[in-house]
């Protein structure tokens, strides 16, 4: 073989990340990244819970269709943010883009609890969605980029998942910040948003010991550093650099401007893309639409108090966590393709069974809890598996960017219409109204269900460079 030329970068770290075996290492990506997702889904349940607190507030007073505005609002900064904040982390590095996507989303919220009219409450929702948003794509291409091939469907639906331990803990802390025996509901509400503000700015301190992704470097021309990393990390584990493992060569400093890019990503992979977007959009309307509203549900049909709201999305939440966490391994054993066939499957049929159980008035709370908590537990794996998928699907160059891009046009799509349009027909107070809102969603993710088994990928146990190979590559090669 002859040598490579100066613009040509010959390496096997991408080989070596993926035979690591699983160390602290890779315990401390799942915690300073993964904490991303708890973020996500305190912030979320928070405006969920406390929606029935934020209606009575004696200064604020929303409507119901406030509510859903609101959670639209934080949606749409949720897409903003994942595009600009892609797009920076694929041209300046998932590290740089750590402290930075999550400081705007600490101080938005804690913004948020000085809100003084539905005005400045949506731009804080705006602002603290785009944090989040950001926060999707750099750390969904980090973990894929970091994690070793053999355990990485498990791994990401675990971190995804971990959305509902967020959930549950502000599930919870409402049931405090909403007793009226502890502290006023008018203040709880406000102090519930600058808690979640502060544990957002401690983030940022754990994130130092995390590295900037070899795999990155390499497509930036920084081998020395990615080179320099990749050797802590084993050292820090205890292992020999291994030798014969297959080498990947890349065209050094490979630059292709942002149009370009995604018009090479639509001409390579356009089965891909019509799947990306056919399984964020699905279960971005299915999540959104009913966990942004349940409270009110709770509240309006079945007069649930609002300070016991908690308790009810407490259960659905420990569901939603279970299901990746459990799920997550047949993923990786049985194969992407057919368990996210299954997984979507599965939850649409359940929930449009639970649509016309609603419609009836053939559930009580409890019952619908229980319903939701069963539909989700097989949803959540669902929806997590479509992060996987994007993640996984598409060149290095373009993952974040390409994470983007999917979860905000799958968002536009399915989320930002979903809370307005039941926040809307809550207001009619019809059973009907929202149970025909329900049975949508399940037919979305059965339609899903069917796109994947047309168009899925066969990706579980693959390095990311064989299940889409660099658009810098010249050669993947073995000694």
């Amino acid at each position: 073989m002859s040598p490579p030329s100066a613009d040509i970068i010959e390496t096997d770290i991408p080989a070596r990340l993926d035979r690591l075996p699983w160390s602290r290492f890779h315990w401390l990506i799942v915690t300073a990244l993964g904490i991303t997702w708890i973020l996500d889904g305190l912030e979320v349940t928070l405006v969920g819970s406390l929606s029935g607190a934020i209606a009575a507030d004696p200064v604020l007073g929303f409507s119901d269709t406030q509510i859903g505005l609101a959670a639209s609002t934080y949606l749409a900064g949720a897409i903003l943010g994942a595009l600009g904040f892609g797009h920076l982390t694929d041209r300046y590095g998932r590290k740089r883009l750590f402290a930075v996507t999550v400081a705007v989303y600490a101080i938005a919220t804690l913004a948020t609890g000085f809100s003084w009219d539905f005005w400045t409450f949506a731009l804080c929702r705006l602002v603290t969605g785009a944090g989040i948003g950001g926060e999707y794509a750099a750390i969904n291409s980090a973990i894929d980029e970091l994690i070793p091939a053999r355990c990485r469907g498990r791994v990401d639906l675990a971190i995804n998942g971990s959305f509902w331990i967020g959930a549950a803990l502000g599930a919870a802390g409402s049931l405090v910040v909403l007793d009226p025996h502890l502290i006023s509901p008018a203040i709880g509400w406000r102090l519930a948003f600058a808690t979640g503000g502060i544990l957002g700015l401690a983030v940022i301190v754990l994130r130092r010991h995390v590295p900037e992704s070899p795999r990155w470097l390499l497509t930036h021309g920084q081998l020395a550093e990615a080179e320099r990393i990749t050797c802590d990390i084993e050292g820090r584990i205890g292992i020999a650099r291994a030798t014969g493992l297959n080498r990947l060569r890349l065209r050094a400093n490979h630059r292709i401007g942002l149009w370009s890019l995604l018009r090479t990503i639509v001409r390579l992979y356009p089965r891909r893309a019509v799947l990306g977007l056919a399984l964020m959009a699905s279960q971005a309307f299915f999540y959104n639409a009913i966990f942004f509203t349940y409270a009110l549900v709770l509240t309006r049909f079945y007069r649930v108090p609002t300070a016991q709201v908690g308790g009810y999305i407490f259960a659905f939440a420990i569901g939603n966590f279970l299901g990746p966490l459990l799920l997550g391994r047949l993923f990786d054993q049985w194969g992407r393709k057919p368990m996210i066939v299954a997984t979507y499957a599965v939850a649409g049929t359940m929930m449009g069974v639970t649509a016309l159980l609603f419609t009836r008035d053939a559930l009580s709370a409890s019952g619908l809890t229980a319903a939701w908590t069963a539909i989700f537990f097989v949803a959540s794996a669902a929806a997590s598996a479509a992060y996987l998928t994007v993640g996984e699907c598409f060149p290095l160059e373009a993952r974040a960017l390409v994470i983007a891009i999917f979860y905000a046009g799958g968002t536009a799509i399915g989320g930002i219409a979903g809370p307005s349009l039941f926040g809307a027909l809550l207001d009619t107070g019809s059973r009907d109204a929202v149970g025909w809102g329900y049975l949508g969603g399940a037919c979305l993710m059965i339609m899903a269900a069917a796109i994947e088994a047309w168009l899925g990928v066969a990706a579980e146990g693959q390095s990311l460079e064989t299940v889409a190979t660099p658009l810098s590559a010249i050669i993947v090669e073995g000694d």
